[in-house]
């Protein structure tokens, strides 16, 4: 049996939760997470999507992917590419929610507006670490209790993105790269891509609801 029939290829369309992206050396996106009532799926995205798919969309997010399942039937593994992604109709949403058994007014913070969070990408290898890419972490970490910012965006740690020499290097939610970052620059770099909005909405003394996570750094 030939190579070409030992694949089955179809179409699928799923209904679920954003749950993360799926991320190569850092920086090439790849695919996402999804959680539907039958578990979590990895679901490759087409180039066309990589190129365009917003990084700053919210985890708990209802989406509907429809694509290509490719199963094969040597070992049984299964393939799943999205051709498209859009937001899950309102009637799927509460099905889906109800299938997983989650409750409401949990359901309900994780689509709000409000609740969106941007995501900071941070290099985390030793060359970027090595030239001052702790304190920027701290930096960041600060900037962002200082705005009131902890609810609203996230710092995560990732592999190297390939610009060592020009460490520590970060990527900030609208995709802006930027090299050669000290702890100094950090609060004007915030000033610059947050602006000072958050000061006149969000409290400043939620520092139980911080989204960095400490060991990053």
């Amino acid at each position: 049996m030939g190579a070409s029939h030992s694949i089955e290829v179809s179409e699928f369309c799923l209904e679920g939760r954003f749950i993360d992206f799926v991320i190569k050396d850092g920086y090439k996106l790849k695919g996402l997470i999804l959680g539907t009532h039958e578990g979590e799926s990895y679901i490759k995205l087409a180039k066309n999507l990589r190129a365009t798919f917003d990084l700053r969309l919210p985890p708990g997010t209802w989406l509907q992917v429809v694509g290509y399942k490719k199963h094969d039937l040597k070992n049984g593994t299964v393939t799943l590419k999205a051709e498209r992604v859009m937001a899950a109709p309102s009637q799927m949403v509460i099905q889906t929610a109800t299938a997983v058994q989650e409750p409401p007014s949990i359901d309900n913070a994780k689509v709000k507006p409000a609740k969106t969070k941007a995501t900071i990408l941070v290099c985390q290898k030793s060359d970027c670490m090595k030239r001052g890419g702790k304190a920027v972490c701290q930096a960041l970490e600060a900037a962002l209790s200082d705005r009131g910012l902890e609810d609203q965006v996230t710092i995560k740690g990732t592999g190297c993105m390939k610009n060592c020499k020009a460490g520590p290097n970060l990527v900030m939610p609208d995709k802006t790269r930027h090299s050669r970052i000290q702890a100094t620059q950090v609060p004007a770099l915030m000033d610059k891509h947050f602006g000072d909005k958050s000061l006149e909405t969000q409290p400043k003394n939620l520092k139980e609801a911080a989204i960095f996570n400490a060991k990053f750094c």
